[in-house]
């Protein structure tokens, strides 16, 4: 029997890959680190770093960027639903979204991951600067 439930959560991630798929966030003079899952949207996120990005607040709910190009969604699922902390692309408008504050299900929305701990650096008010860059292991 073939139990197709969808597992537990999106951004679930083993240990071989949380270990190989670490970014580092500077904000301001804060460093917050987040770990990626594997997908080909956070393969072609990752082709573009380091980036530079000031991300704007949205809706009280996320910070929000445009990212230099359109990111593949091949396989990606037709959307999701981000929970506070996730790392996300908005295929629709093309842009990154970090969550700070939790939201329901977007078509087009494919979440690129988790950040790992607190995300008070993202709620500031208003935009902020971030340098996103491959975590050196």
């Amino acid at each position: 029997m073939t139990n197709n439930a969808p597992s537990e959560t999106p951004t679930k991630l083993s240990t071989e890959q949380a270990n190989s798929m670490k970014i580092n966030i500077r904000i301001r003079n804060e460093v917050v680190t987040a770990t990626l899952i594997d997908s080909k949207t956070t393969q072609d996120f990752i082709s573009l770093l380091p980036l530079t990005l000031t991300l704007k607040d949205y809706a009280n709910t996320e910070k929000v960027s445009d990212l230099p190009r359109r990111l593949s969604t091949e396989d990606a699922p037709p959307g999701s639903d981000p929970a506070v902390g996730d790392i996300a692309y908005y295929a629709p408008w093309g842009n990154l979204a970090m969550y700070y504050n939790d939201f329901g299900y977007s078509n087009g929305l494919v979440i690129l991951g988790k950040i790992d701990g607190d995300i008070e650096a993202l709620t500031v008010p208003g935009s902020v600067e971030v340098m996103i860059e491959l975590r050196s292991q």
